[in-house]
C-alpha cells in the first residue's frame, strides 16, 4: 500500500482525526488517560502503568488502570521495594530514553527464574510488558508500562509492532504533556530518595564490595555465567562467591537471599521517609 493508498482509506482518516484530537489535549490534566483510551484501541493489554523516572531516584506514578484490590500488588510493592530489580528501571538508568521495548529483551537471561519476577509478575499474573520510553527534559524519563497476559491479553508480534511504529508518536506528545504539566510534579519527583542506598548497604557489614556486586546481579535475574560476563570473572568465581554469601547472610536458597533484601529495603525507606 503507498503513502497515498494508506491516506485515503476511510479508517486511516478516522485515526489521524483521533490523533489530531489527541494532539490538541497533549498539554492537558486528562492527557494520560486519553493516551491509554487511544491505544487499548490499538492494542489489546490487560494493564498500564505511566511512571516518571528521574536519576536513580524512586520513580514517580502518573497513571494507572489498577482497582483497588490489585493496588497493594501491583502498586505499593512496586513503588516500595520492587521496582529496584524492575529492568525498565535498571534501562532508565543506563540511559534508554526512547522506543518501545519488550521486557524481555532488557531483561537478565534468568529473569523469568528470578524471585523478583514470581513475587512480583507473576503474582499479578502478568506474563510479559512493553514500555514505551520517552526524555520529556533533561532530568526526567516517562515510560508508558502495558502488561499482558497469556489468558486474557498476549501480546502478539503485531501488536509489538504497531507499539514500535507509534512510539516516536507516543513520545512527542509525551514531551509536549511534560511541558505544560510537569511542573506539578517536580517537587515530588525531587523528594523521592535516591534508592542506591539500598544496594550500596546491603550486607555491608558481612559481604565484600564483590560479593554485593554479586548480590545485585543474581537478585536481578542474571545467571552464574551473566553474572561472570558482567563482572568479567569466571563462572566458578562467581559460584565461589555466591557460596559465600550465603553464608555470611545466614541464608540457604536464592528466595530466602530475596526476603532478606526486600527487608532490608523496606528498612531504608523508613530512615529516609
Amino acid at each position: 500500500m503507498t503513502t497515498t493508498e494508506f491516506l485515503t482509506n476511510p479508517a486511516s482518516q478516522e485515526w489521524h482525526r483521533r490523533l489530531a484530537r489527541l494532539i490538541q489535549g497533549a498539554g492537558s490534566v486528562g492527557f494520560p488517560n486519553a493516551l491509554e483510551q487511544l491505544l487499548r484501541e490499538l492494542v489489546t493489554f490487560d494493564s498500564i502503568l505511566i511512571h516518571t523516572y528521574r536519576g536513580r531516584h524512586r520513580p514517580l506514578l502518573i497513571h494507572d488502570d489498577y482497582p483497588p484490590y490489585r493496588r497493594e500488588q501491583g502498586i505499593e510493592r512496586y513503588l516500595s521495594e520492587a521496582y529496584l530489580l524492575d529492568p525498565f528501571f535498571t534501562a532508565v538508568r543506563e540511559g534508554l530514553d526512547h522506543g518501545a521495548h519488550r521486557l524481555r529483551e532488557l531483561a537478565p537471561d534468568r529473569f523469568e527464574s528470578s524471585e523478583y519476577y514470581h513475587h512480583y509478575y507473576r503474582a499479578l499474573g502478568l506474563t510479559d510488558e512493553v514500555g514505551l520510553f520517552a526524555r520529556v527534559s533533561d532530568e526526567v524519563v516517562i515510560v508508558v508500562s502495558l502488561g499482558f497476559r497469556d489468558q486474557t491479553s498476549p501480546l502478539t508480534r503485531r501488536s509489538l509492532q504497531v507499539l514500535r511504529h507509534v512510539s516516536p508518536v507516543v513520545e512527542a506528545l509525551l514531551v509536549e504533556y511534560w511541558k505544560w504539566q510537569g511542573e506539578q510534579f517536580q517537587a515530588d519527583l525531587e523528594a523521592q530518595a535516591p534508592v542506591e542506598i539500598a544496594f550500596a548497604s546491603f550486607g555491608r557489614e558481612s559481604l565484600t564490595e564483590r560479593e554485593r556486586e554479586i548480590v545485585r546481579l543474581l537478585l536481578a535475574g542474571h545467571s552464574t555465567k551473566s553474572a561472570a560476563r558482567e563482572l568479567d570473572i569466571s563462572d566458578g568465581t562467581v559460584k565461589v562467591h555466591r557460596k559465600h554469601i550465603y553464608q555470611r547472610l545466614d541464608v540457604s536458597s536464592q528466595a530466602q537471599l530475596f526476603r532478606l533484601f526486600l527487608d532490608h529495603v523496606a528498612l531504608v525507606s523508613r530512615q529516609h521517609q
